[in-house]
């Protein structure tokens, strides 16, 4: 694996709780690829897939969306493909990755059939396949990324599922054993005790009412994974992918509008004159540098 001592060294501080953006994660896509050792660059743009997958499937829902830049597949490659699939010919070389040229195979197969599936539906199914495509990576740390991503939000699923009564089979993504045991154990953890460390902290964020804060709170249990994962790995591939990670939270809670900060602040205000000692905890490990 290669060392990138000056990329690092050269890169600005970032914090959840700050603010700043350094780079759009556009910006940092085009500096840092072509720093990126051969082994290493399709690892960093398996992150951009999940632009390419929004991309398709709107696509082929002709829903009238602008083209994301960000991803790594031109609309000229996805419409070559998306023709050659529909008119059974040799597929062309393109830069699409085998699951994503599968589910578009899978979508005009049902629409020929004629059967109708929800949107929501069709979102998952193109979830599962790029979990699965990003989990089975040979590099560790980024296979571990997206399993704790999919763990964590199939463990809020689960639990939304319980709390209204619905199926969860029908919500779950699968993709592993814990998605299997979401989708069918009825222990209170259902089974997963013993196997996901943070289960009781994600149990704790589900609790929240404020959808906001739910995702403020998500957000610093990933950042602080990150920090965790990479702190003997400073200059290794893994800090580089760690700060891309970083940077789209960041890009994120940017697009958040002033009312929506407010309603945050006073949430999190509210929970403090309740007198919660753990949310007071959590606040200043979160705000005190």
């Amino acid at each position: 694996m290669s060392k990138y001592y000056y990329l690092i060294a050269g890169l600005p501080e970032v914090a959840l709780d700050d603010g700043r953006r350094p780079y759009t994660v556009a910006d940092f896509k085009a500096e840092v690829m072509p720093m990126l050792s051969a082994t290493d660059r399709p690892l960093f743009s398996c992150f951009f897939l999940q632009y390419d997958n929004r991309n398709v499937l709107s696509m082929l829902q002709h829903a009238e969306t602008a083209w994301d830049a960000r991803g790594t597949v031109t609309r000229d490659d996805a419409e070559a493909v998306l023709t050659a699939l529909k008119t059974e010919e040799t597929l062309p070389r393109t830069s699409l990755p085998a699951y994503l040229v599968d589910f578009m195979r899978e979508y005009l197969q049902v629409a020929e059939e004629g059967r109708e599936m929800d949107a929501v539906v069709w979102q998952d199914r193109l979830s599962a396949r790029y979990f699965r495509y990003a989990m089975g990576s040979k590099n560790a740390f980024v296979s571990a990324w997206y399993e704790l991503n999919l763990n964590m939000a199939n463990v809020l699923t689960a639990i939304t599922c319980r709390k209204h009564g619905l199926d969860r089979a029908e919500y779950v993504v699968p993709g592993n054993e814990t998605a299997e045991l979401l989708r069918t154990s009825n222990a209170r953890d259902f089974g997963l005790g013993e196997s996901l460390d943070y289960l009781p902290e994600l149990m704790r964020v589900a609790e929240e009412t404020d959808l906001l804060m739910r995702e403020r709170r998500l957000d610093v249990m990933k950042w602080n994974w990150l920090e965790e994962e990479t702190f003997f790995r400073t200059f290794d591939f893994e800090s580089v992918f760690a700060y891309l990670l970083r940077l789209e939270m960041l890009e994120r809670w940017a697009t958040l509008d002033a009312a929506a900060g407010e309603k945050t602040f006073r949430s999190m205000v509210g929970a403090l004159k309740k007198g919660s000692a753990a949310v007071l905890d959590e606040f200043k490990r979160n705000h005190t540098k």
